[in-house]
């Protein structure tokens, strides 16, 4: 499934939508990346359990993801509770969620890396009791001039059939392998605002 050109309205979850909405207000001109010292959201005490922060140490094919920052319900679903908290930062994506689960990820961080824009991807999966996730990873980029220096990553699992079984849902232990769904590139021509932050805030051309 290739990538496809999208507006923010693709994006579903709306703690997500706040999220690329602050990352918009954050671009100083429509075709540059915005700063990470430009990005601000409010009340992420608890949104960051759903998100990781990344360093991009080289570029193209060759970059690695560096974590800086591990949210405890990503812990949870990739089956690293094992890990001691003080080592689940400072080390290599591809080393923290394994090669089998990595060549199912990478595409995203690539895209990201590659168009310099957010990506979206939703995959389903099975939890440990069959039951069915939709599992959401929208990726901001930041740095300056062309290269993405930072990426910020918001993973949201949800299912229809309501609560579910979030353990190692995305480990290499998982009940099933993930399936994607929906892969996007958000990149319509933006145009940066100043307003307040809504769900809707978001502008395009």
């Amino acid at each position: 499934m290739q990538f496809r050109s999208a507006d923010p309205s693709v994006v579903k979850s709306i703690t997500q939508r706040v999220l690329l909405n602050a990352w918009l207000r954050a671009l100083r001109m429509p075709d540059a990346l915005p700063l990470l010292c430009d990005f601000h959201i409010e009340d992420t005490a608890d949104e960051r359990a759903d998100m990781m922060s990344f360093d991009v140490v080289g570029g193209g094919e060759a970059a690695r993801f560096l974590i800086t920052q591990e949210g405890a319900r990503l812990t949870t679903a990739y089956g690293n509770e094992h890990v001691e908290s003080r080592l689940r930062t400072n080390r290599y994506l591809d080393d923290a969620i394994g090669p089998e689960r990595y060549a199912g990820v990478i595409l995203s961080y690539r895209a990201c890396l590659a168009r310099k824009r957010p990506t979206y991807t939703v995959a389903t999966v099975a939890d440990a009791d069959g039951r069915e996730v939709s599992y959401e990873r929208l990726l901001l980029p930041f740095g300056r001039g062309d290269a993405v220096e930072h990426i910020i990553g918001s993973y949201k699992a949800i299912s229809i059939e309501g609560r579910f079984r979030l353990r190692n849902l995305m480990g290499v232990a998982a009940k099933s392998a993930p399936v994607v769904t929906e892969r996007a590139v958000i990149d319509r021509r933006f145009v940066p605002t100043d307003r307040p932050a809504s769900h809707e805030s978001a502008e395009l051309i």
